[in-house]
């Protein structure tokens, strides 16, 4: 008998801001069913707040301080997977799938080495979701299971749709860390009715997989790469920039389903939960991330604490972060801003008119927040005698994972690819 087949769905930017994850303003019925029919992860964490670096985790089942992707792929930043580092496409290539890629990639400079049997680069919604029918309509899943990874464009800015059934901006929900203010509104509408379009996109390609009776053939699983594309989200390790929606489905009768999960998950851990629903046992050693089967099963918790790190983006910031159920402690290896807000958010109104809320001042070398008392981590409690106790047992560890993944920071600042880059030329012959 064929193991599953497997199609997973990105999107950007998007955070858990989905009508099934309680945010009132988009209209999503196409994953709120997909929440439905399946299983919906409340408190999952990408591994970093940017998009390459997040996806290289999805996709390797490693944190991007070790798999190589510490930075954005494309140019003129260049970073890329190490060489030996094996795709997600190449792992089940291995194991027998059939593998497509239709979208957006961005984790290598190189997409060849990733192990797609057919890549369909296209960003259009609507080519992509054609691609996926004409694919479906022409595999004989009986020979082989596919793997299919669906990279939608959505909702990157600058942000498409229209509609958005509201009277006004009022109707628009604008979360807490964001400056109550009619700018926040007014992007927020943007983002929502962008939402609306990957909403309508994922629901086609349900209904392809339903069309052609694949149903119970396919585990279906829809994330995102970090949180919102909005001034304190993107780019921070605070939960705006971390917290993910992530939606599964098994086939029937495999689960219960319309359950919510609420154990901590990283998207380190998709790739390992993958290869265990499939029936890999064991799972491979060089995978870090650990499988999140026993939470869908009993919600058994699998971890106790998620981890997550930033090393360069716009420019160089590397920090690192762990969080707990209740706690956040983040470290800033440099002074930089208080918060990076990327080029394409420093184009928006809300930036623009509150550039000094993000700007005026640098990061502290230490973070430390209490998430039950201060959901929004606008109180830093690092150096707290009350707090000792807690900052002292996540600092260690913290420590201990850096230590255990080899993170380069404990050796010194880490060099760019641009760095290597100019070195190289400086130091050519006359």
């Amino acid at each position: 008998m064929n193991r599953p087949s497997i199609v997973l769905v990105t999107c950007h930017d998007l955070g858990t801001y989905l009508h099934c994850y309680g945010v009132p303003t988009p209209a999503t019925p196409n994953l709120d069913r997909l929440a439905g029919e399946g299983l919906q992860f409340t408190n999952a964490f990408c591994v970093a707040p940017q998009c390459s670096p997040s996806r290289s985790a999805i996709a390797t089942g490693r944190y991007p301080h070790s798999n190589g992707v510490m930075g954005l792929t494309h140019h003129p930043f260049d970073w890329d997977l190490y060489p030996d580092e094996k795709h997600i496409a190449q792992i089940l290539k291995d194991l027998g799938y059939a593998t497509f890629l239709l979208g957006h990639q961005h984790v290598t400079t190189n997409p060849s080495r990733l192990g797609f049997d057919l890549m369909f680069h296209d960003r259009r919604g609507e080519a992509v979701v054609n691609e996926f029918r004409r694919i479906v309509q022409a595999h004989d899943f009986q020979a082989s299971p596919a793997y299919f990874e669906i990279n939608l464009n959505q909702t990157h800015r600058p942000y498409e749709g229209e509609g958005l059934d509201v009277q006004s901006q009022r109707e628009v929900f604008v979360p807490g860390f964001l400056p109550e203010a009619p700018e926040s509104r007014d992007e927020m509408l943007q983002f929502y009715r962008s939402v609306e379009v990957a909403d309508k996109l994922v629901g086609d390609v349900l209904e392809i997989v339903d069309q052609y009776g694949l149903r119970n053939e396919i585990i279906f699983v829809f994330t995102t790469d970090h949180g919102i594309a909005m001034p304190r989200a993107k780019c921070t390790l605070y939960d705006p920039g971390l917290r993910v929606s992530l939606l599964l489905r098994w086939p029937a009768g495999s689960f219960p389903t319309g359950q919510k999960i609420d154990s901590l998950v990283s998207n380190v851990d998709i790739l390992p939960t993958l290869l265990a629903m499939i029936g890999i046992d064991p799972l491979p050693e060089f995978l870090q991330g650990k499988s999140f089967l026993p939470s869908m099963v009993d919600d058994r918790a699998v971890r106790d604490e998620v981890f997550a790190e930033k090393t360069f983006h716009s420019y160089y910031d590397p920090m690192r972060a762990i969080r707990t159920d209740r706690y956040k402690y983040i470290v800033n290896f440099e002074s930089s801003f208080l918060v990076e807000v990327p080029g394409d958010i420093q184009m928006g109104v809300i930036f623009r008119r509150f550039t000094q809320l993000y700007s005026a001042t640098q990061h502290p070398v230490i973070e430390l927040y209490d998430l039950e008392s201060d959901p929004l981590e606008e109180h830093n409690l690092a150096g707290n005698p009350d707090y000792a106790d807690i900052e002292r047992d996540l600092r260690g560890r913290l420590l201990q994972w850096m230590e255990a993944t080899d993170d380069p920071l404990l050796q010194g600042p880490v060099a760019s690819p641009s760095y290597r880059k100019a070195l190289n030329v400086l130091k050519e012959s006359p």
